[in-house]
């Protein structure tokens, strides 16, 4: 009788052991990345709502809405209108919105980093635009938040949920954490602007 070759009982288990290790270790990894990012988001949010309270105590005006940025930083800015509102989504294309303007008065004074004539809008760790506005992008009926805020552009349902019940109350339409989106922080893979307020 031929005795047929192939593997044992033993030589299986310790491969699917070997699997599952590494499957686990990839998985973790991922965690881990990705709550790096979630708390690079954090940061992002705390430095920027910093930045905006020493602006306003340095200038008496909200960045983005200074009507005197010309005397503080130069004839090469752009200045807001002073209304205490910054005009303009925080996601805006428009140079001369406030809510544009915002990063280049920030910059100018030495607040966040980079050339202080840009306006261009930094990414987050999701890399999605983030802003700063008093204007929401969309109006709807339930949302409670008023004032100024950060805006995040492209968080998925998942991110912002987890966002949301770490600092706030875990629902997308009161506390001072909301979104756009009409649902509850469900459905995978859609993504939501968030609004953080200031």
């Amino acid at each position: 009788m031929k005795r047929q070759k192939g593997f044992t009982l033993v030589e299986i288990a310790i491969v699917m052991v070997i699997i599952g290790l590494l499957l686990g270790g990839t998985l973790k990894g991922r965690q881990i990345i990705t709550n790096a990012k979630i708390k690079n988001l954090e940061n992002d949010y705390q430095g920027l709502q910093a930045a905006c309270y020493l602006y306003r105590d340095r200038y008496s005006s909200l960045p983005g809405d200074d009507s005197r940025a010309k005397i503080h930083f130069g004839e090469e800015l752009n200045q807001g209108n002073g209304d205490g509102y910054i005009n303009g989504v925080f996601n805006s294309e428009t140079e001369t919105d406030e809510s544009r303007l915002v990063w280049s008065h920030l910059r100018a004074a030495g607040l966040i980093t980079g050339a202080k004539t840009a306006t261009n809008l930094p990414l987050h760790a999701f890399s999605g635009l983030m802003g700063i506005s008093s204007q929401l992008t969309m109006t709807r009926s339930m949302m409670t938040l008023v004032g100024t805020y950060v805006g995040f552009a492209d968080i998925s349902n998942e991110i912002a949920l987890i966002l949301d019940s770490k600092l706030d109350d875990g629902y997308s339409d009161q506390g001072k954490i909301q979104s756009d989106s009409m649902a509850q922080y469900t459905g995978s893979g859609s993504s939501l602007n968030l609004y953080f307020s200031l």
